[in-house]
Protein backbone atom coordinates (compact mmCIF):
# COMPACT_ATOMS: atom_id res chain seq x y z
CA UNK A 1 0.00 0.00 0.00
CA UNK A 2 3.11 2.62 0.67
CA UNK A 3 4.16 1.95 -2.61
CA UNK A 4 0.99 2.14 -4.09
CA UNK A 5 0.43 5.89 -2.63
CA UNK A 6 3.88 6.83 -3.42
CA UNK A 7 3.25 5.89 -7.17
CA UNK A 8 0.28 8.01 -7.04
CA UNK A 9 1.64 11.00 -5.32
CA UNK A 10 3.96 11.14 -8.37
CA UNK A 11 1.19 10.96 -11.03
CA UNK A 12 -0.46 14.16 -9.08
CA UNK A 13 3.19 16.00 -8.92
CA UNK A 14 3.11 15.26 -12.72
CA UNK A 15 -0.21 15.94 -13.70
CA UNK A 16 -1.29 19.04 -15.63
CA UNK A 17 -4.69 20.10 -17.34
CA UNK A 18 -4.70 21.94 -20.46
CA UNK A 19 -8.47 23.41 -19.31
CA UNK A 20 -10.79 23.21 -16.60
CA UNK A 21 -12.94 20.71 -17.61
CA UNK A 22 -9.70 18.41 -17.68
CA UNK A 23 -8.63 19.76 -13.88
CA UNK A 24 -12.62 18.67 -12.99
CA UNK A 25 -12.05 15.12 -14.54
CA UNK A 26 -8.60 14.82 -12.18
CA UNK A 27 -10.36 16.40 -8.92
CA UNK A 28 -13.31 13.40 -9.61
CA UNK A 29 -10.80 10.98 -9.92
CA UNK A 30 -8.96 11.82 -6.67
CA UNK A 31 -11.56 13.12 -4.65
CA UNK A 32 -14.98 12.25 -5.45
CA UNK A 33 -17.28 9.85 -3.47
CA UNK A 34 -15.84 6.80 -5.46
CA UNK A 35 -12.62 8.40 -5.89
CA UNK A 36 -9.07 7.36 -5.02
CA UNK A 37 -8.63 8.63 -1.94
CA UNK A 38 -11.84 7.67 -0.55
CA UNK A 39 -11.06 4.16 -1.46
CA UNK A 40 -8.18 3.96 0.17
CA UNK A 41 -9.61 5.55 3.25
CA UNK A 42 -11.84 2.46 3.33
CA UNK A 43 -8.96 0.51 3.01
CA UNK A 44 -7.18 1.87 6.16
CA UNK A 45 -8.91 -0.56 8.49
CA UNK A 46 -7.01 -3.74 6.52
CA UNK A 47 -3.53 -1.80 7.80
CA UNK A 48 -1.89 -3.70 10.54
CA UNK A 49 -1.94 -1.65 13.69
CA UNK A 50 1.95 -0.78 13.84
CA UNK A 51 1.59 0.55 10.31
CA UNK A 52 -1.47 2.95 10.37
CA UNK A 53 0.74 6.04 11.80
CA UNK A 54 3.20 5.57 8.85
CA UNK A 55 0.18 4.78 6.45
CA UNK A 56 -2.23 7.83 7.37
CA UNK A 57 0.47 10.21 7.41
CA UNK A 58 1.20 9.07 3.74
CA UNK A 59 -2.98 8.98 3.31
CA UNK A 60 -2.65 12.73 4.18
CA UNK A 61 -0.35 13.72 2.68
CA UNK A 62 -1.86 12.77 -0.76
CA UNK A 63 -5.27 14.15 -0.05
CA UNK A 64 -3.05 17.13 0.74
CA UNK A 65 -1.09 17.10 -2.56
CA UNK A 66 -4.15 16.73 -4.71
CA UNK A 67 -5.66 19.50 -3.18
CA UNK A 68 -2.98 21.86 -3.63
CA UNK A 69 -2.23 20.67 -7.01
CA UNK A 70 -6.25 21.96 -7.70
CA UNK A 71 -5.98 24.75 -6.75
CA UNK A 72 -2.73 25.81 -8.33
CA UNK A 73 -3.68 24.48 -11.51
CA UNK A 74 -7.36 26.24 -10.78
CA UNK A 75 -5.16 29.75 -10.73
CA UNK A 76 -3.30 29.33 -13.81
CA UNK A 77 -6.32 28.46 -16.41
CA UNK A 78 -8.21 30.98 -14.38
CA UNK A 79 -5.77 33.79 -15.24
CA UNK A 80 -4.96 32.10 -18.88
CA UNK A 81 -8.53 32.48 -19.48
CA UNK A 82 -8.90 36.18 -18.34
CA UNK A 83 -5.97 36.91 -20.23
CA UNK A 84 -7.65 35.55 -23.51
CA UNK A 85 -10.62 37.36 -22.75
CA UNK A 86 -11.53 40.89 -24.66
CA UNK A 87 -11.32 43.57 -23.06
CA UNK A 88 -14.35 45.87 -23.16
CA UNK A 89 -13.62 49.14 -24.62
CA UNK A 90 -14.39 51.94 -21.88
CA UNK A 91 -14.12 55.03 -24.50
CA UNK A 92 -17.20 53.83 -26.34
CA UNK A 93 -20.40 55.14 -25.53
CA UNK A 94 -22.88 53.82 -23.33
CA UNK A 95 -25.60 51.54 -24.73
CA UNK A 96 -28.21 52.74 -21.46
CA UNK A 97 -30.30 55.23 -21.62
CA UNK A 98 -29.74 58.83 -20.55
CA UNK A 99 -31.45 59.45 -16.79
CA UNK A 100 -33.55 62.25 -16.04
CA UNK A 101 -35.24 63.80 -13.61
CA UNK A 102 -37.95 62.57 -12.15
CA UNK A 103 -41.43 64.23 -13.25
CA UNK A 104 -42.27 65.02 -9.23
CA UNK A 105 -38.60 66.47 -8.81
CA UNK A 106 -39.08 68.48 -12.28
CA UNK A 107 -42.87 69.91 -10.79
CA UNK A 108 -41.28 70.60 -7.01
CA UNK A 109 -38.66 72.77 -8.87
CA UNK A 110 -41.14 74.37 -10.54
CA UNK A 111 -43.03 75.44 -7.92
CA UNK A 112 -40.19 76.46 -5.95
CA UNK A 113 -38.98 78.80 -8.65
CA UNK A 114 -42.50 80.39 -9.27
CA UNK A 115 -42.73 81.10 -5.38
CA UNK A 116 -39.20 82.34 -4.90
CA UNK A 117 -39.54 84.83 -7.67
CA UNK A 118 -42.02 86.72 -5.36
CA UNK A 119 -39.84 86.47 -2.18
CA UNK A 120 -40.60 82.76 -0.44
CA UNK A 121 -37.79 81.08 0.58
CA UNK A 122 -37.42 77.02 1.03
CA UNK A 123 -38.05 75.83 4.49
CA UNK A 124 -37.42 71.78 5.04
CA UNK A 125 -38.29 69.31 8.02
CA UNK A 126 -38.23 66.35 10.11
CA UNK A 127 -40.58 63.19 8.30
CA UNK A 128 -41.09 61.71 12.21
CA UNK A 129 -43.00 63.99 14.02
CA UNK A 130 -44.00 64.59 17.33
CA UNK A 131 -47.71 65.67 18.40
CA UNK A 132 -47.34 69.36 18.94
CA UNK A 133 -46.11 70.14 15.44
CA UNK A 134 -47.81 68.00 13.90
CA UNK A 135 -51.36 68.50 15.44
CA UNK A 136 -51.56 70.72 18.52
CA UNK A 137 -49.87 73.44 17.92
CA UNK A 138 -52.14 73.63 14.61
CA UNK A 139 -55.04 74.22 16.37
CA UNK A 140 -55.68 70.22 16.64
CA UNK A 141 -57.22 69.25 20.27
CA UNK A 142 -56.73 65.95 21.63
CA UNK A 143 -60.27 65.15 20.42
CA UNK A 144 -60.70 66.99 17.70
CA UNK A 145 -62.51 65.07 14.58
CA UNK A 146 -60.26 66.45 11.96
CA UNK A 147 -57.51 64.33 13.35
CA UNK A 148 -59.64 61.13 11.92
CA UNK A 149 -59.35 62.95 8.61
CA UNK A 150 -55.75 62.65 8.18
CA UNK A 151 -55.71 58.55 8.61
CA UNK A 152 -52.25 58.81 10.45
CA UNK A 153 -49.14 56.49 10.83
CA UNK A 154 -48.59 56.36 14.25
CA UNK A 155 -45.67 54.69 16.02
CA UNK A 156 -46.39 51.91 17.74
CA UNK A 157 -44.10 51.98 20.64
CA UNK A 158 -44.80 56.22 21.26
CA UNK A 159 -48.65 56.82 20.41
CA UNK A 160 -47.45 60.63 20.31
CA UNK A 161 -44.80 60.20 17.34
CA UNK A 162 -46.07 59.89 14.23
CA UNK A 163 -45.04 60.13 10.68
CA UNK A 164 -46.00 63.99 9.29
CA UNK A 165 -49.15 63.97 7.50
CA UNK A 166 -48.57 67.65 6.33
CA UNK A 167 -45.83 70.00 5.91
CA UNK A 168 -47.48 72.61 7.92
CA UNK A 169 -45.23 71.21 10.93
CA UNK A 170 -42.32 73.01 8.85
CA UNK A 171 -44.03 76.34 8.97
CA UNK A 172 -44.98 75.73 12.97
CA UNK A 173 -41.06 75.22 13.48
CA UNK A 174 -40.48 78.30 11.15
CA UNK A 175 -42.99 80.18 13.25
CA UNK A 176 -41.25 79.11 16.44
CA UNK A 177 -37.54 80.21 15.39
CA UNK A 178 -38.36 82.96 13.26
CA UNK A 179 -39.84 86.39 13.89
CA UNK A 180 -42.01 88.16 11.61
CA UNK A 181 -41.85 88.89 8.60
CA UNK A 182 -41.94 85.05 7.54
CA UNK A 183 -42.57 84.40 3.85
CA UNK A 184 -41.76 80.65 2.94
CA UNK A 185 -42.83 77.38 1.43
CA UNK A 186 -42.40 73.99 2.73
CA UNK A 187 -41.90 71.16 -0.09
CA UNK A 188 -41.17 67.82 1.46
CA UNK A 189 -42.64 63.80 1.26
CA UNK A 190 -46.03 63.16 3.76
CA UNK A 191 -47.78 60.03 4.88
CA UNK A 192 -51.12 59.11 5.08
CA UNK A 193 -53.07 55.63 5.75
CA UNK A 194 -55.21 55.78 2.95
CA UNK A 195 -56.02 53.27 -0.33
CA UNK A 196 -53.69 53.07 -3.00
CA UNK A 197 -55.76 53.56 -6.43
CA UNK A 198 -55.44 56.36 -9.80
CA UNK A 199 -56.22 59.45 -7.53
CA UNK A 200 -54.56 58.47 -4.14
CA UNK A 201 -51.47 56.95 -2.29
CA UNK A 202 -49.95 56.74 1.44
CA UNK A 203 -46.61 58.48 0.29
CA UNK A 204 -47.07 61.65 -1.73
CA UNK A 205 -46.01 65.25 -1.71
CA UNK A 206 -46.34 68.62 -0.28
CA UNK A 207 -45.62 72.15 -1.18
CA UNK A 208 -47.29 74.32 1.93
CA UNK A 209 -46.44 78.29 2.01
CA UNK A 210 -46.76 80.51 4.54
CA UNK A 211 -46.74 84.17 5.05
CA UNK A 212 -46.95 86.31 8.14
CA UNK A 213 -46.62 90.16 8.54
CA UNK A 214 -48.49 93.42 9.88
CA UNK A 215 -52.04 93.66 7.28
CA UNK A 216 -51.93 90.59 5.24
CA UNK A 217 -55.46 89.49 4.20
CA UNK A 218 -57.27 87.07 2.15
CA UNK A 219 -56.66 89.43 -0.86
CA UNK A 220 -53.01 88.72 -0.70
CA UNK A 221 -53.66 85.16 -0.29
CA UNK A 222 -55.53 85.23 -3.84
CA UNK A 223 -53.20 87.47 -5.74
CA UNK A 224 -50.43 85.27 -4.59
CA UNK A 225 -52.12 82.10 -5.77
CA UNK A 226 -53.45 83.76 -8.83
CA UNK A 227 -49.91 84.57 -9.88
CA UNK A 228 -49.10 81.19 -9.34
CA UNK A 229 -51.59 79.05 -11.09
CA UNK A 230 -51.20 81.39 -14.37
CA UNK A 231 -47.51 81.17 -14.24
CA UNK A 232 -47.48 77.14 -13.49
CA UNK A 233 -50.57 76.22 -15.93
CA UNK A 234 -50.60 79.37 -18.40
CA UNK A 235 -52.68 82.79 -18.93
CA UNK A 236 -55.37 80.77 -20.47
CA UNK A 237 -56.13 78.39 -16.81
CA UNK A 238 -59.89 79.08 -15.49
CA UNK A 239 -59.40 79.32 -11.69
CA UNK A 240 -62.19 79.56 -8.69
CA UNK A 241 -62.28 79.25 -5.12
CA UNK A 242 -64.51 77.78 -2.72
CA UNK A 243 -64.96 78.05 0.73
CA UNK A 244 -64.01 74.80 3.20
CA UNK A 245 -62.75 73.69 6.42
CA UNK A 246 -59.30 73.42 7.42
CA UNK A 247 -58.21 73.90 11.65
CA UNK A 248 -55.09 76.03 11.50
CA UNK A 249 -57.12 78.67 8.82
CA UNK A 250 -60.64 80.88 9.23
CA UNK A 251 -61.95 81.61 7.12
CA UNK A 252 -60.57 78.53 4.73
CA UNK A 253 -61.01 77.88 0.49
CA UNK A 254 -59.96 75.56 -1.47
CA UNK A 255 -58.56 76.55 -4.92
CA UNK A 256 -59.95 74.64 -7.96
CA UNK A 257 -58.43 74.87 -11.77
CA UNK A 258 -59.75 73.75 -14.99
CA UNK A 259 -58.98 70.23 -15.98
CA UNK A 260 -56.69 70.19 -18.51
CA UNK A 261 -56.74 66.64 -19.31
CA UNK A 262 -60.30 66.33 -20.04
CA UNK A 263 -60.48 70.04 -21.14
CA UNK A 264 -63.83 70.63 -18.74
CA UNK A 265 -65.51 67.47 -20.77
CA UNK A 266 -65.03 65.54 -17.28
CA UNK A 267 -62.91 62.27 -16.58
CA UNK A 268 -61.81 60.57 -13.85
CA UNK A 269 -59.59 63.02 -12.41
CA UNK A 270 -61.93 66.01 -11.85
CA UNK A 271 -64.74 63.40 -10.91
CA UNK A 272 -66.70 64.36 -14.05
CA UNK A 273 -67.30 67.65 -12.75
CA UNK A 274 -64.60 70.05 -15.29
CA UNK A 275 -62.38 71.43 -12.36
CA UNK A 276 -59.76 69.59 -10.58
CA UNK A 277 -58.98 70.99 -6.65
CA UNK A 278 -55.16 71.92 -6.13
CA UNK A 279 -54.75 73.10 -2.63
CA UNK A 280 -56.08 74.09 0.35
CA UNK A 281 -55.79 77.68 1.96
CA UNK A 282 -56.79 80.60 3.98
CA UNK A 283 -55.98 82.78 6.61
CA UNK A 284 -53.74 81.58 9.58
CA UNK A 285 -56.35 80.62 12.86
CA UNK A 286 -54.74 83.51 15.83
CA UNK A 287 -55.00 79.86 18.09
CA UNK A 288 -52.24 79.07 15.61
CA UNK A 289 -49.64 82.37 15.98
CA UNK A 290 -50.14 82.40 19.72
CA UNK A 291 -49.25 78.40 19.63
CA UNK A 292 -46.22 79.09 18.27
CA UNK A 293 -45.22 82.86 20.47
CA UNK A 294 -46.88 85.33 17.71
CA UNK A 295 -48.06 88.10 18.78
CA UNK A 296 -52.03 87.57 17.11
CA UNK A 297 -52.72 90.76 17.59
CA UNK A 298 -50.29 92.44 15.93
CA UNK A 299 -49.77 90.04 12.76
CA UNK A 300 -52.23 88.20 10.71
CA UNK A 301 -50.89 85.81 8.01
CA UNK A 302 -52.41 83.47 5.21
CA UNK A 303 -50.86 79.75 3.98
CA UNK A 304 -51.93 77.46 1.36
CA UNK A 305 -50.83 73.63 0.69
CA UNK A 306 -50.92 71.40 -2.06
CA UNK A 307 -49.90 67.97 -3.71
CA UNK A 308 -46.85 68.22 -6.04
CA UNK A 309 -48.71 64.85 -7.70
CA UNK A 310 -51.93 66.26 -8.22
CA UNK A 311 -50.09 69.25 -10.23
CA UNK A 312 -47.63 66.69 -12.44
CA UNK A 313 -50.84 65.08 -13.00
CA UNK A 314 -52.44 68.21 -14.39
CA UNK A 315 -49.05 69.79 -16.02
CA UNK A 316 -48.45 66.49 -18.06
CA UNK A 317 -52.16 65.39 -18.49
CA UNK A 318 -51.21 62.00 -16.40
CA UNK A 319 -54.40 60.30 -15.50
CA UNK A 320 -53.05 57.39 -12.99
CA UNK A 321 -50.86 58.63 -9.84
CA UNK A 322 -49.18 55.22 -9.26
CA UNK A 323 -47.15 55.58 -11.87
CA UNK A 324 -44.80 57.80 -10.54
CA UNK A 325 -43.60 55.30 -8.01
CA UNK A 326 -43.51 52.32 -10.03
CA UNK A 327 -40.11 53.67 -11.62
CA UNK A 328 -40.90 52.34 -15.24
CA UNK A 329 -38.35 53.27 -17.78
CA UNK A 330 -40.91 53.80 -20.58
CA UNK A 331 -42.85 56.46 -18.32
CA UNK A 332 -39.66 58.34 -17.05
CA UNK A 333 -37.89 58.28 -20.30
CA UNK A 334 -40.78 61.23 -21.37
CA UNK A 335 -39.35 63.41 -18.98
CA UNK A 336 -36.24 64.09 -20.43
CA UNK A 337 -37.31 67.19 -22.62
CA UNK A 338 -38.24 68.69 -19.34
CA UNK A 339 -34.92 68.96 -17.28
Amino acid sequence: MKEKIENLLEEVKAFNADNLEQLEAFRIKYLSKKGIVTALFADFRNVAPEQRKEMGQLMNGLKTAVQDRIVSLKEGLEKQVDDNTEKPDLTLPSAAPLGSRHPLSIVRNDIIDIFSRIGFTVSEGPEIEDDFHNFSALNFPADHPARDMQDTFFIEKDPDIALRTHTSSVQVRVMQNTAPPIRTISPGRVFRNEAISARAHCIFHQVEGLYVDTDVSFVDLKQTLYYFAKELFGENTKIRFRPSYFPFTEPSAEMDISCNICGGKGCNICKYSGWVEILGCGMVDPNVLESCGIDNKKYTGFAFGMGIERITMLKYQINDLRLFFENDVRFLEQFKSSM
